[in-house]
């Protein structure tokens, strides 16, 4: 099994940054894709950023050219450096990874951490 432990959420005002971290516990061969999802109070969840092993990334509309999604393989972690964030950007947020374990290839999900931006 693998675990994905987020970290660095906050409150930030509007036009500051914020840098979110997760990393992956647990009995892992590899990763392949690993992303950041985020979900507002009464919205469906949506992607912010991915990447792959080999560093291609996908930005949602959104945020391109505002957040950039970065890995380090040998720490099984991803971060999203947000910045120039706007109130917009308040959401739980969420990790993944594409990881495979003893037990079976599937996508991970990390329990979360709550970004607010203020005006």
């Amino acid at each position: 099994q693998a675990q994905l432990v987020e970290s660095g959420g906050g409150l930030v005002q509007a036009g500051g940054s914020l840098r979110l971290s997760c990393a992956a516990f647990g009995s892992i061969f590899s990763i392949n894709d690993m992303g950041w999802y985020r979900q507002a109070p009464g919205r469906q969840r949506e992607l912010v950023a991915t990447i792959t092993s080999g560093g291609i990334t996908n930005y949602a509309d959104s945020v391109k050219g505002r957040f950039t999604i970065s890995r380090d393989n040998a720490k099984n972690t991803v971060y999203l450096q947000m910045n120039n964030v706007k109130p917009e950007d308040t959401a739980v947020y969420y990790c993944n990874a594409d990881a495979e374990t003893v037990i079976a290839f599937k996508t991970y999900w990390g329990r979360g951490t709550q970004v607010t931006v203020s005006s």
